[in-house]
């Protein structure tokens, strides 16, 4: 029996080294931690269970026949967060630059089956230089095999990916399906295709950093969700992250009791928004008055800045947020912006958290650009991901609500369960300008003095239309209340619709317009 533990204890130790001394060395050279080091850090002290340590490849073909790889460049197991199980794998880039193949797949693709069957979040650290070519067809293969599972868990439990390093080729569609990703600045790529590729065949000349680096993710294509200074930045993030969010589909988000009172006034938010309606303000003012002690994590904050969405909590309710922002392009919905509000709503409706909006809208943004580029069909997206949610809706109207936007900004006609609205709300199919130069264009003509006219008649259609109360009068807003009381109000339809049970006709799945 000593011989046998003589020599369990060899083992570990040999796979314990990773891809060795000089290898690990140069990763931390590289401003960057371990695999073990990273889950160490990410999960509560002591808690991580590894398995499958000990698998290895089976490749014969070229030099892998006598090349070891320890735990086959990926770490693998369970542990906590916060108390909460979690599933977690972590590629080693020291152990043949991380690369992925058959055993490395089978591995990840065991803990996401777990994942999925004991309803726990999974948390993919990458660091990659891709596809184990030696293994050509088994590696293409398990990438298939990891893009199938992400699939099958997605919706059903939380999919976290952090990128921690290279992440190219096929190997970037993993975390493209995920709900989350989070990159490191200066330190994390992701592209389809490299620098070298994309000079050959197109004769374009570009950097790693400027084409796949975290700025680039995170303010440009908007395939990033977050962007950290360094790796204990990033793995931080993850673990305030699922504060807001339950383990699985059929759990409610955490409510954490806060020491914010429910009954706290605003009146800061009096003074917020400016007299002239065509004035911009900061919407994230107003978000971070109304959450619990100011605690706002904000998603995708450097992509499509004219919309912003988050987590934050109401009450102690954990609740996505979305609004508007009238400091960027007016907040108008563009194609971009619909794209980034739309998936943020379907995540949360998921996974059960409480949807609120906050709305200043002039409307969808035109242009030939706009509409070459599809905003009719992004635009579409933003609808239908409200219509299909279920979760409580609540919808503050802050300032313009204007035509197709107003619709799609979580309206009463597309299920808000409450829509509320400011006294400085504008409801109108258009703005007051707009409206008048259509409506009043032959008093305007043919007036002694047009532009007079024209001031007059917008003042008359201002006073007639851009207001809540007509809306409020159809029963389309639920209440106009004063800015100050916003919190209570948002908490007290918060406790009143978190019961809220609603069916949808069944069906295998929607078509949504992608």
């Amino acid at each position: 029996m000593t011989d046998k533990l003589k020599e369990l204890k060899q083992k570990r130790e040999k796979i314990l080294q990773l891809g060795g001394e000089d290898k690990v060395k140069k990763q931390h050279d590289s401003k960057k931690l371990t695999c073990r080091e990273r889950i160490e850090y990410l999960l509560d002290p002591g808690s991580f269970n590894e398995i499958d340590m000990f698998v290895e490849h089976r490749c014969q073909e070229f030099d892998m026949k006598d090349t070891f790889v320890p735990c086959d460049g990926v770490v693998t197991g369970y542990g906590t967060i916060n108390g909460r199980k979690v599933f977690v794998y972590a590629q080693d880039f020291t152990s043949v630059g991380g690369s992925l193949g058959e055993m490395h797949a089978k591995k990840i693709c065991k803990v996401l089956d777990l994942a999925l069957k004991y309803g726990c979040p999974v948390i993919g650290i990458n660091d990659s230089g891709g596809a184990r070519i030696q293994e050509g067809v088994d590696a293409l293969a398990g990438y298939g095999e990891i893009f199938y599972r992400n699939t099958m868990a997605s919706g059903v439990i939380p999919q976290i990916a952090a990128i921690m390093g290279p992440c190219a080729g096929g190997a970037v569609y993993s975390p493209a399906i995920m709900d989350f990703i989070f990159m490191v600045d200066k330190t994390s790529q992701m592209f389809v295709t490299g620098p070298q590729v994309i000079k050959a065949v197109t004769g374009e000349e570009i950097s790693f950093e400027e084409l796949g680096g975290a700025f680039t993710h995170s303010s440009k294509s908007g395939v990033a969700h977050f962007i950290a200074e360094d790796e204990y930045h990033l793995l931080d993030m993850i673990k305030y992250l699922l504060t807001f969010i339950p383990s699985n589909n059929m759990e409610d988000p955490p409510f954490i009791m806060s020491s914010d009172s429910e009954k706290r006034l605003v009146p800061e938010l009096e003074g917020i928004i400016p007299s002239e309606p065509n004035k911009a303000y900061d919407v994230k003012e107003i978000i971070y008055k109304i959450v619990d002690n100011e605690e706002f994590l904000e998603v995708q904050p450097y992509f499509a800045q004219n919309a912003v969405i988050g987590f934050g909590r109401i009450g102690g309710f954990s609740v996505g947020i979305v609004a508007n922002q009238p400091k960027v392009n007016a907040g108008v919905l563009d194609y971009d912006s619909s794209d980034k509000i739309a998936r943020f709503v379907r995540f949360c409706d998921a996974f059960n958290i409480p949807i609120i909006t906050f709305t200043d809208v002039p409307g969808f943004l035109p242009g030939v650009n706009q509409e070459h580029n599809g905003i009719i069909r992004h635009g579409a997206k933003v609808l239908y991901a409200y219509s299909e949610a279920t979760v409580p809706k609540i919808n503050v109207i802050l300032r313009k609500a204007y035509g197709g936007a107003y619709i799609a900004m979580s309206s009463k006609h597309i299920g808000a369960d409450f829509v509320f609205a400011w006294p400085t709300a504008e409801i109108a199919v258009m703005g007051p300008d707009g409206a008048a130069n259509i409506i009043f264009r032959k008093e305007i003509q043919s007036a002694q003095n047009p532009e007079e006219e024209r001031k007059r008649r917008i003042e008359e259609y201002t006073q007639k239309f851009a207001n809540p109360y007509i809306a409020a009068a159809r029963g389309y807003v639920d209440d106009v209340i004063e800015p100050q009381l916003t919190r209570n109000k948002v908490i007290e339809a918060l406790k009143i619709s978190i019961t809220k049970r609603e069916q949808r006709p069944p069906k295998k799945h929607g078509n949504i317009p992608l």
